[in-house]
């Protein structure tokens, strides 16, 4: 027994007390700290935690939003290409509507100037036919009245051709 022998009690009580008081000051002083920034921090976790599930839902949100917003849009597109193929439809249609009735109203002017030449020509040339069917004519009586006894002939032909009624 000799270690009791050489163990100081009152060494051992008072660091045991030192212990006890070093103890106490730290529950008092650093443990609710200590214990405080724990659940600040516990609580910023959970906050954050809560923070992103909440963006993760806006985030679902928005991309729901745009793929709706893409999706109108591409309706949309849809439906401005559609109305731009029949307004160039309608365009090309007009187009070669107003071209044929140009073309018609073309064709029925140069008919028109045709009858109109072919007619001033076919005038021409029945003045021309009337012109030297007189020169002929006129040659003719020359020559027939030129002889006395033709003279005669030609008188009494005529008046054997003239019925007395």
């Amino acid at each position: 027994m000799d270690i009791f022998n050489d163990f100081p009690i009152g060494l051992f009580f008072m660091q045991a007390f030192i212990l006890l008081i070093l103890i106490a000051l730290m529950v008092k002083f650093a443990w609710k700290p200590i214990l405080n920034s724990l659940n600040e921090r516990e609580t910023g976790i959970a906050d954050a935690l809560a923070a992103a599930e909440n963006a993760k839902k806006e985030m679902q949100n928005i991309t729901a939003d745009s793929e709706r917003l893409l999706q109108e849009a591409r309706a949309e597109r849809e439906a401005m290409i559609k109305e731009a193929r029949e307004i160039k439809d309608n365009m090309l249609a007009d187009a070669k509507e107003q071209a044929k009735a140009e073309g018609d109203k073309m064709l029925a002017q140069a008919q028109e100037a045709i009858l109109s030449e072919k007619k001033a020509a076919v005038a021409d040339i029945k003045n021309q036919v009337a012109t030297l069917s007189v020169e002929i004519a006129e040659k003719v009586i020359k020559e027939q009245l030129a002889n006395k006894d033709k003279q005669l002939k030609l008188v009494e032909d005529m008046l054997g051709d003239i019925k007395l009624n």
